[in-house]
């Protein structure tokens, strides 16, 4: 891999990332593109970014919830 491939990978894991973030419903297909881009050493900023959202919803969705405990 090129120097240029791993910064597109970045690139695009910080963009959804951050649109996953700020969105307070993520969509599925965000969750998915990011979870089939991510390496293992990017794992837990992503569940971090999802703790949040479990933690800041009264009722956290099933969905959410799913995906936090296949990292666990």
């Amino acid at each position: 891999m090129t120097d240029d491939q791993l910064d597109v990978h970045r690139e695009v894991l910080r963009l959804l990332l951050q649109k996953i973030d700020d969105d307070p419903y993520p969509s599925t297909t965000m969750m998915d593109m990011v979870e089939g881009l991510l390496r293992p050493e990017e794992v837990p900023a992503y569940v971090a970014i999802l703790m949040d959202k479990i933690q800041a919803d009264t009722f956290p969705s099933i969905n959410l919830l799913n995906r936090i405990t296949a990292y666990g």
